[in-house]
């Protein structure tokens, strides 16, 4: 691609930004940036819910994506905007509910950029679980969910729309 060519923008969303999201934009830019595509492919992430807007990701979140060398220390929580649905290409919810809340919100002539982020994975699981009210292991599950994903989302870009 040219300098000027588009770029392709991707936001995870999951309930309060703090958990899956994060994780999942951490995991992904990673792969950007190992493909060498941080100049095409632009990631971030939001929550359908404002609870958490301007911390950090849990300090769960951030010790097993660490364990695993991603760092999310630099992101903070914000909430989907309206602005999200025009800007961005790929819209990825994290559950079904967070995916009919974005729909809920989101102008008709954008619905197509809406998907379940796991829809990319090998997984036959289609909803990456909420770790919060539980132990270090659900971080971990939804490490290795995101991880899935990441790739296959990463190959269905370089296909779809670098092709």
């Amino acid at each position: 691609m040219t300098s000027g060519a588009k770029r392709i923008k991707v936001l995870m969303v999951c309930l309060g930004n703090i958990c899956r999201s994060p994780t999942a934009h951490g995991v992904f830019q990673s792969r950007v940036i190992a493909a060498g595509l941080e100049n095409i492919i632009e990631v971030d992430s939001a929550g359908t819910a404002d609870y958490h807007v301007g911390s950090k990701p849990d300090s769960r979140s951030m010790a097993v994506a660490l364990k695993n060398n991603y760092d999310l220390s630099a992101q903070r929580a914000r909430q989907v905007c309206q602005q999200d649905f025009e800007q961005f290409d790929y819209v990825l919810a994290m559950d079904r509910q967070n995916l009919a809340d974005l729909r809920s919100q989101c102008p008709s002539a954008h619905r197509s950029k809406l998907f379940l982020f796991l829809d990319f994975g090998s997984s036959k699981i289609k909803e990456v679980p909420d770790p919060y009210y539980g132990g270090d292991q659900g971080f971990e599950k939804v490490l290795a969910l995101v991880e899935d994903a990441a790739d296959g989302l990463l190959a269905h870009i370089k296909e779809r729309d670098l092709a």
